[in-house]
C-alpha cells in the first residue's frame, strides 16, 4: 500500500495530499521530509476515540478551562454540564450518522491596538467541545507528519518561533560561506 517517489516524481503537484481508497478503507498520503508516508484511517475506529467517554471527558474540561462567551445560543460554559446531562446521548447519535451540524458562529468585533477593529467568529460550548474532542484524537495523527521546520497553526508554534528558525538558517548559511 505505501507509495514512493519514484511512482510519483512526474506528478506536478506532488506536495499535496491526496486521499485514496483500498478495500473500502480510506487512507491519507503526506509527503514529509521527502518521504511519502501512508496513514490508514479506520472511519469507526477513530469515531470511537472521539467519542469515548475519557477524551469527552478531557474535552469538556478543556472548554471549561478555556473559559469564554457563549455563542449565538447564549449558552454559557457553566451551563454546558446541565445540557449534556440532558442531551449527551442525541449529540453522539447525530455525531455518528452524520446529522450534527454546528451552529452558525457569533460575530462581534474587538479592537486591534492600530485602533483598528477585527471580526472575530464564537462558536457555540456544544460546537467548541465537540471541535476539542476531534482536536484531541486527529492533532496526534497529524503532528506527527509535519517537519519539525514547519510552524503554521500548529501547537506550541508561532510566528516568533519562525522567525526563531529563519534566524538559526540565515546564522548557518553566515557560517558556512564565511569558512576558509
Amino acid at each position: 500500500m505505501q507509495k514512493t517517489l519514484s511512482e510519483v516524481n512526474d506528478c506536478p503537484q506532488r506536495d499535496r495530499s491526496e486521499t485514496e481508497w483500498y478495500e473500502g478503507v480510506q487512507t491519507f498520503m503526506w509527503i514529509c521530509e521527502d518521504n511519502i508516508v501512508e496513514v490508514p484511517f479506520d472511519k469507526e475506529h477513530l469515531f470511537e476515540q472521539i467519542l469515548s467517554p475519557a477524551n469527552l471527558n478531557r474535552s469538556y474540561k478543556a472548554v471549561i478551562g478555556n473559559k469564554g462567551c457563549g455563542g449565538i445560543d447564549n449558552m454559557s460554559c457553566e451551563q454546558l454540564f446541565l445540557w449534556l446531562l440532558a442531551n449527551k446521548d442525541a449529540l453522539i447519535r447525530s455525531l455518528m450518522d452524520g446529522s450534527y451540524r454546528p451552529n452558525p458562529v457569533k460575530r462581534v468585533e474587538i479592537p486591534k491596538d492600530n485602533g483598528k477593529m477585527r471580526l472575530l467568529g464564537i462558536p457555540t460550548v456544544v460546537d467548541r467541545l465537540v471541535q476539542q474532542a476531534i482536536n484531541q484524537v486527529l492533532s496526534p495523527i497529524y503532528e506527527k507528519q509535519f517537519s519539525r521546520r514547519s510552524y503554521g497553526f500548529r501547537p506550541r508554534r508561532g510566528c516568533h518561533d519562525a522567525v526563531r528558525g529563519a534566524q538559526e538558517i540565515n546564522q548557518y548559511r553566515l557560517h558556512v560561506r564565511c569558512r576558509p
